[in-house]
């Protein structure tokens, strides 16, 4: 408990005084952070906060932190992404793409013309770019695909179906395991999903599902990218992935036997089940193949690769334009039985494209301002598993996770003198060569991929499914409903057992 509370005080330190605290560390110039800054990472915040003081060797004039307060479109925006659907729900939806665009580019443009920086916005930018390249290019492979589901809706069939599905999501994404069997499990469910059949689907196979493989969620992807082994995460996660899902799974099925109504046996007709499974659009599978293998494509890891440079930094686009292009043949090739089965529209993905442009460009400053505290003397001295945990964790639920796991790897790697932008070096840290290393970066792998079911915005699919159930006539909860009625009374208290069993104790 000593160890939740103090990692508690560290976000409350890194938010309220990060600004204050930034200025203090830029205006010392200290040998250390000099040699921190010089191996600037390749993510976007860290690129950021690199480039607040003068670069000695290349003479560039002095970047400004952004102050505390430019946090504030970014907290304007979460509210908004609450309140709006609750309580002013036709000027949201009509306007959402306008208010999202909108405070992006008064971050960004703050970044361009008051700081002069133009490294973070460009970072922003790419990174944006890859997250919906892939996201659009699985949900629109997975839409032409037609699971049929002929079985009776009992908290066995369910169960399964959301381990199946956990499971999957290592090979495809949780984005990919989602939107392929969200559908089917709203079939199977037909007249009697309810809100909690969706949160669960959330929990397991569009967050915690997806712990084994880089492959699995996009945190644990980047870090692949940086240099992470690819096997690492099944060797280091499947303890606590076991646990959680385990847990998750014999929760939703007791709560599944007492509120289903698919389990009331009470129906005037009895239907006749034929227990069948079918499948229209298999063709899709080798889209969704194509998929999977481009994301490997990164100029970073692989030399020959063209790419963008910019800044001494290798950018892909070869891997976006084959994910694009995967889109658009997907769709227009696809079965149409399956596209009209699956009642496929573009809505999903449209909404998420547009209020995670508000994310992506709001959110700089206040991963700006994490990752220089954490890299500060103070804020190093405070970095172990337990506090890295918490902290990315917490972090993840609301900034989504992603930028945020980079950005605490960056900042745990600098706190013992290494820099995430040598791949070698993050080898080393993943392999334990230094004091703790690989345990933190357990303790940040594990912390950015459960705690993103947290929120609708902890992960880019679970707005998706939300639209998706949404549209199929489920009634979802608002964006505080999700966390007061479910985020809160069951996953952060198994956040907590996660923590108890598998950190919390453990002396290094």
């Amino acid at each position: 408990m000593k160890n939740f509370i103090f990692s508690f005080s560290i976000l409350f330190g890194i938010l309220f005084f990060g600004a204050i605290e930034t200025q203090s560390v830029v205006a010392q110039t200290t040998d250390t952070q000099q040699v921190y800054l010089a191996q600037a990472d390749h993510s976007s915040a860290d690129q950021a906060a690199s480039h607040t003081v003068i670069s000695a060797e290349a003479g560039e004039e002095a970047h400004h932190i952004a102050p505390l307060w430019l946090v504030i479109p970014f907290a304007a925006l979460l509210l908004m992404i609450a309140t709006g659907p609750l309580f002013y729900e036709h000027f949201w939806h009509k306007n959402y793409p306008k208010i999202a665009v909108g405070l992006a580019l008064l971050v960004v443009f703050y970044y361009l013309f008051i700081l002069d920086n133009v490294h973070a916005p460009v970072h922003a930018m790419a990174e944006y770019i890859q997250f919906i390249a892939l996201l659009a290019a699985l949900y629109i492979a997975s839409g032409g695909i037609l699971i049929e589901i002929d079985k009776k809706a009992t908290p066995m069939a369910n169960v399964t179906l959301l381990i199946i599905g956990a499971l999957i999501s290592n090979l495809i994404g949780t984005t990919g395991a989602s939107m392929l069997l969200i559908r089917p499990f709203i079939r199977l469910n037909k007249g009697n999903v309810q809100a909690y059949h969706i949160i669960f689907f959330i929990f397991m196979v569009s967050n915690v599902g997806g712990s084994l493989t880089p492959i699995g969620d996009p945190p644990l992807f980047l870090g692949f990218l940086k240099g992470i082994p690819f096997f690492w995460t099944l060797e280091h996660n499947w303890p606590a992935w076991m646990f959680a899902l385990s847990a998750l799974a014999i929760a939703f099925y007791f709560i599944d036997k007492k509120l289903g109504r698919a389990n009331d046996d009470s129906e005037l007709e009895e239907t006749v089940y034929t227990n069948k499974f079918s499948m229209i659009g298999i063709k899709n599978f080798g889209w969704l193949f194509i998929i999977i293998c481009s994301v490997f494509l990164d100029p970073n890891v692989i030399e020959g690769v063209p790419a963008i440079v910019y800044d001494g930094q290798k950018f892909s686009y070869i891997r976006e334009i084959i994910m694009l292009s995967v889109a658009y043949l997907s769709y227009r090739f696809a079965d149409t039985r399956a596209i009209k089965g699956n009642e496929f529209n573009f809505e999903p993905i449209r909404e998420v494209a547009f209020i995670f442009v508000g994310i992506f460009g709001t959110m700089m400053p206040a991963l700006e301002l994490v990752g220089t505290f954490a890299k500060s003397p103070e804020g190093a001295a405070m970095i172990t598993h337990n506090t890295l945990y918490w902290g990315t964790g917490i972090l993840s639920g609301f900034l989504d996770n992603a930028p945020t796991y980079l950005n605490f790897l960056a900042a745990a790697m600098a706190s013992k003198g290494a820099s995430i932008g040598n791949i070698e070096e993050v080898r080393q840290f993943a392999a334990d060569g230094y004091h703790d290393s690989a345990f933190e970066l357990m303790a940040i792998a594990i912390a950015s991929v459960f705690f993103g079911a947290m929120t609708y915005i902890g992960n880019g699919p679970n707005f998706m499914v939300k639209s998706i159930a949404e549209q199929n006539g489920v009634k979802m909860p608002s964006f505080f409903g999700y966390i007061i009625r479910f985020s809160l009374p069951i996953l952060l208290p198994l956040l907590f057992l996660v923590w108890l069993l598998f950190f919390a104790f453990v002396e290094v």
